[in-house]
């Protein structure tokens, strides 16, 4: 059975490879005690604003034994969107992971085909795919599993090409051969937490999640408070800072994903451009885009507050 744990682990990673995943790390389904301790200290905290649904599903959220029936295994994957080109610099920002096609849509139909191989080829494998959209401690597994190490900034960081990547989950009922984590290798360095214009990251590997330019762009509902006025140095959808100035994203490398690849209008607009857009427009321009979620109206209450 051991060779066949590893046997099977190996293929998993192959066929993840072939789907276009950056890598594939292992993990045995369990309690997460560590982050359990975290988690309820950040939302004593109220670290997440008005992102109530991090405070649902408390339990499972931290174990995916109680939300997948029979989960052994949790398979993280790396998806890189790092793009070749960027936005006109005379222009609002959006993060880079909105340049193209929303990843929930791209990312779920690999890991359905992921899932179609592994039972295929294994046999009666049962399991759910999650991307970013369920209670899933998606960051913690990834580190887990040996795809890198969380950072001060609270992203997961690697090696050898950054953090340009999306997170994504594939939790079986499985048993499989489990990898272990990396070390931290962020050193003395504190270049993000410098950076950030909003003093969003509060200590070391903390982030207040309700300080942050990409919650007040993209979470927030209501006004953006007044004293944050001038500090969103023109992001208006999400923001990239903490990862920009990590040394980390020197190795990072352009991704070969088309659905991610941007409209070229999208990096072509200037300022103006961006403030005169019409809703028609908008719906046009951005009907498969992360944008969607900001919707039009939010997306000018952001240009208003930050020109």
């Amino acid at each position: 059975m051991i060779n066949n744990k590893n046997k099977y682990a190996q293929f998993i990673k192959s066929e993840a490879k072939r789907l276009g995943f950056l890598s594939c790390g292992i993990s045995k389904a369990g309690f997460l005690e560590e982050e359990a301790t975290r988690l309820e200290d950040w939302l004593a905290k109220n670290r997440n604003g008005q992102m109530t649904y991090m405070e649902n599903n408390f339990d499972k959220r931290l174990n995916p034994t109680l939300l997948v029936d029979g989960a052994k295994s949790v398979i993280s994957l790396l998806l890189n969107y790092y793009p070749s080109e960027t936005q006109n610099p005379d222009s609002y920002k959006i993060s880079k992971y909105a340049y193209g096609k929303d990843y929930h849509l791209v990312i779920k139909e690999k890991l359905k085909e992921l899932l179609f191989s592994i039972q295929a080829t294994i046999g009666a494998v049962s399991g759910c795919a999650f991307v970013d959209s369920a209670p899933v401690l998606d960051k913690a597994w990834a580190a887990k599993s040996g795809l890198g190490w969380i950072g001060k900034n609270s992203n997961l960081i690697t090696q050898k090409v950054g953090s340009f990547y999306f997170i994504a989950e594939l939790i079986i009922d499985l048993e499989l051969e489990y990898d272990h984590a990396i070390t931290d290798h962020c050193g003395t360095c504190t270049a993000c937490i410098d950076a950030c214009p909003t003093a969003a990251i509060v200590a070391p590997y903390v982030v207040d999640g309700s300080k942050c330019i990409s919650y007040f762009t993209i979470e927030l509902k209501e006004n953006i408070p007044n004293e944050m006025k001038g500090k969103f140095a023109d992001w208006a959808f999400g923001c990239d800072i903490c990862q920009d100035v990590c040394p980390w994203n020197r190795f990072s490398t352009p991704h070969n994903e088309p659905l991610f690849s941007p409209n070229p209008d999208v990096l072509e607009l200037s300022k103006r451009d961006w403030e005169e857009i019409t809703e028609e427009t908008f719906k046009l321009v951005f009907k498969d885009s992360p944008l969607k979620r900001a919707k039009y109206e939010g997306l000018q209450r952001n240009i208003d507050f930050i020109k």
